[in-house]
């Protein structure tokens, strides 16, 4: 099989003048002819100058650059594993998931460089960083790879679609972080399905502000608009005004962009939103619960959204409402898209009927092959006739549409982030002062959703609020440290001794502060 940027080449061979990228942080745009040639050299510098072979990892480390997609493709055509890290994790965080991929080689923006060191400081072991200047205004490592070009005649090996393009860590319930495998033909199918439902073309001009190390950064829009030869507009991170301003005065015009629900809400509290009209655009929201005002808000100035689910062991949309679909169902996130097939089994394993409520399950070719190196969590992800277990409650509308109607696992979304409580409550139980902890998702009108901590004081032990969580942000990336800290004389708990978070939750609506 040709590798999955036989695409790109495609478009260089046939129209290399095309805008492929633009890098709205250092103003760079990268047509198809320079973005194949750039992949050609990135890989064969790999290859050759840090023997990056079929199936090694390579971990990228920075926030949203041309380079970055420069990267992952390079990967791609190597055979080798494209690892994007999260930024915004702590140091330790970092050494940990670094220590589980084993990457031969780091790429990371120099703006990354102190937390590289820092990384290194924990692992000595990890391999060399070849670096990128975030404002190109030095030509380093990478770009001198990108810029080699390669011998006549050099060609990496054919690349087998079931190999794996991707790992992208996400948090496990046990603390863990897990690294989901994703195959050529895996992302192949999940750039299509959201081709056909969202209706792109070599005329798309996508917006990204996610970030590319989750599958939404990646996948809404940015790999099926360039599989579709359209062109992306890359910015380094969100910013509200400069979102509205492109939505609004970009030329060619944007025609598709997508945010989580906290991206669309800072949008539309900017004084200058209500003063003229939007364009219309294709706007997907997913990430979290949708507040059903931000829908009428935003469908009420002529710019309907479409919700969407997306899990990163199937993709960044398995579902997504199609746009006659009525927008007034609460939690409905549309129909299955290609190459993903849904259904709602009970605890018992059993199919239910249409409207009833259990766990969403997915199966087709978006769904991963599992966590890297961790087969008890692989097994326990999938059903016996190998369908991915969402963990989410779910019911399935006689029109097919899946309508999510809450969580079953106790993972929340806060800004876009998964966050796992059993992660922060080992961070806090570290805590001298702590004897235990317990942590619930609540509902954020900013973040959608945000972390409360109950804890336990220790034997003698003084607990202050802003000193448990000065503790949990040296741990901890920032948007998985609680909101707030309760302090409590014990937990409620069932007949053996589990914590009854939902007890926990209910504690915090009856309570006045």
């Amino acid at each position: 099989m040709r590798p999955i940027t036989h695409w790109v080449e495609q478009h260089a061979l046939r129209r290399p003048d095309a805008e492929a990228l633009v890098d709205l942080g250092s103003g760079t745009r990268v047509s198809y002819g320079v973005l194949w040639n750039r992949i050609r050299s990135v890989a064969h510098a790999l290859q050759r100058d840090c023997q990056v072979a079929v199936g090694d990892r390579v971990a990228i480390l920075s926030r949203n650059d041309s380079r970055v997609i420069e990267a992952m493709y390079a990967c791609a055509l190597l055979g080798a594993i494209a690892v994007p890290l999260n930024w915004r994790l702590a140091p330790t965080e970092l050494a940990q998931v670094c220590r589980d991929a084993e990457p031969r080689v780091i790429l990371a923006e120099d703006a990354q460089a102190s937390v590289c060191a820092q990384v290194r400081a924990l692992d000595p072991h990890l391999p060399p960083v070849v670096s990128w200047s975030s404002n190109r205004v030095a030509r380093d490592g990478y770009d001198l790879m990108a810029d080699a070009g390669v011998p006549d005649g050099w060609a990496p090996t054919d690349v087998d679609e079931e190999a794996v393009w991707t790992i992208i860590y996400t948090s496990g319930t046990t603390g863990r972080p897990k690294g989901v495998q994703t195959t050529h033909r895996a992302a192949l199918a999940s750039m299509l399905g959201i081709l056909v439902a969202h209706g792109i073309s070599a005329d798309s001009r996508g917006l990204t502000v996610l970030p590319t190390f989750h599958v939404a950064g990646l996948n809404l829009f940015t790999n099926p608009i360039l599989f579709a030869g359209g062109s992306v507009l890359l910015a380094r991170a969100f910013d509200s005004v400069q979102a509205l301003h492109l939505l609004r005065e970009a030329e060619p015009a944007v025609t598709h962009f997508c945010g989580v629900p906290a991206n669309y809400q800072f949008i539309e509290r900017l004084t200058e939103f209500e003063s003229r009209p939007l364009r219309p655009f294709v706007a997907v929201v997913g990430g979290s619960p949708v507040p059903p005002s931000l829908l009428a808000s935003w469908r009420e100035r002529g710019v309907p959204l479409s919700a969407v689910f997306g899990i990163t062991e199937a993709g960044a949309c398995v579902t997504a409402v199609p746009p006659a679909a009525d927008p007034g169902v609460s939690g409905a996130v549309g129909l299955p898209v290609l190459h993903a097939r849904c259904r709602v089994q009970d605890v018992n394993g059993s199919d239910l009927d249409l409207g009833q409520i259990g766990e969403l399950q997915i199966s087709g070719d978006v769904v991963s092959v599992g966590y890297w190196r961790n087969q008890e969590a692989t097994e326990s992800a999938f059903t016996r006739d190998g369908w991915l277990r969402t963990g989410d409650a779910a019911a399935i509308r006689e029109d097919g549409q899946v309508v999510l109607v809450d969580r079953w696992k106790d993972m929340y979304i806060s800004g876009g982030e998964n966050v796992y409580p059993a992660e922060v409550e080992n961070v806090l139980t570290d805590h001298p002062g702590v004897a235990q902890a317990a942590v619930v998702g609540v509902p954020d009108p900013k973040w959608g959703e945000t972390g409360v901590a109950f804890v336990m004081a220790a034997a003698d032990a003084v607990l202050e609020e802003a000193e448990v969580r000065a503790f949990c942000l040296e741990r901890l990336a920032r948007f998985k440290v609680p909101g707030r800290v309760v302090v409590v004389q014990d937990f409620p708990r069932n007949a053996t001794g589990k914590t009854l978070k939902g007890e926990l939750r209910t504690r915090l609506s009856d309570r006045v502060d």
